[in-house]
């Protein structure tokens, strides 16, 4: 179920990739992020979970068929989930082959109660389609025409690259996700 988290998370993660640029690469670590919420219904036939997050908000959840301990979910149970996730940016030489890749990985918890964690890797090749430095700002396009603008903190690094570049930007996510036994 946690592992479903993910799934928003990381869709919502990958939409917000975009950050500081660097000749080279550039690596952009975040901290790590707790969530807890409390599972408030069930539907067992669409594997779909509904959450009450801390915040009183609400968020449905599908579980795939990778969560193997699905049916041992019961309405009441405290979820905790650390999210972690870690971008690197590369400039791409003249003439480097664009990359679309994404590696997927699940494994479950060895504990009583249901959890475990999963990760996911994208690499998408990206065009930087416009830098406005008054702001400053960024945007790239990716596969698919998506566009995504972002402010730029590092002034420095956006000096070095030019509309037109291309870049390479790796995205790791990583979600721990567990019951709390009370």
């Amino acid at each position: 179920m946690k592992k479903l988290v993910v799934g928003i998370i990381a869709a919502a993660a990958l939409a917000a990739m975009a950050r500081p640029v660097m000749a080279q690469a550039k690596t952009v670590t975040s901290e790590m992020r707790t969530e807890t919420g409390t599972v408030e219904s069930i539907d067992a036939t669409n594997r779909v979970v509904t959450l009450k997050k801390s915040d009183g908000t609400f968020v449905a959840v599908v579980a795939g068929p990778d969560i193997a301990r699905f049916a041992e979910l019961k309405v009441g149970d405290k979820v905790n989930a650390r999210y972690y996730e870690n971008v690197i940016l590369r400039l791409k030489q003249p003439g480097e082959p664009e990359t679309m890749s994404q590696v997927k990985g699940t494994t479950g918890s060895e504990q009583v109660l249901p959890g475990g964690t999963k990760a996911k890797q994208t690499t998408i090749t990206a065009t930087i389609s416009a830098i406005d430095t008054t702001v400053p700002s960024i945007t790239f396009t990716g596969p698919s025409g998506l566009k995504y603008t972002s402010k730029v903190q590092d002034t420095e690094a956006l000096a070095k690259v030019k509309v037109g570049d291309k870049v390479d930007i790796t995205w790791t996510a990583a979600m721990i996700l567990s019951l709390d036994g009370q």
